[in-house]
C-alpha cells in the first residue's frame, strides 16, 4: 500500500536534505520504504525508516 503525504515532510538522510513524497508500506515499520526528493539535486531515492530522521513536523511538535 502507498501513502502519499498530504504535504511534503522534511527529512535529513546521508545523501542529503530532502521531503518525503509517500511511503509504502512492507509490513513491518522498519522495513517501510520512503520516497524521498533530495532537495540539492531533485532526484528521486527511497530509503527505509532507518535511514532517514524527521527534522521539522509543527503536527507532532518536531524543531530539530
Amino acid at each position: 500500500m502507498v501513502t502519499f503525504a498530504p504535504h511534503p515532510i522534511p527529512v535529513v538522510t546521508e545523501m542529503g536534505d530532502g521531503y518525503v513524497l509517500y511511503v509504502k508500506e512492507n509490513g513491518m515499520l522498519e522495513n517501510d520504504e520512503f520516497a524521498v526528493v533530495l532537495s540539492s539535486t531533485g532526484v528521486v531515492r527511497h530509503f527505509t525508516s532507518t535511514q532517514i530522521k524527521i527534522w521539522r513536523n509543527a503536527t507532532y511538535n518536531i524543531n530539530l
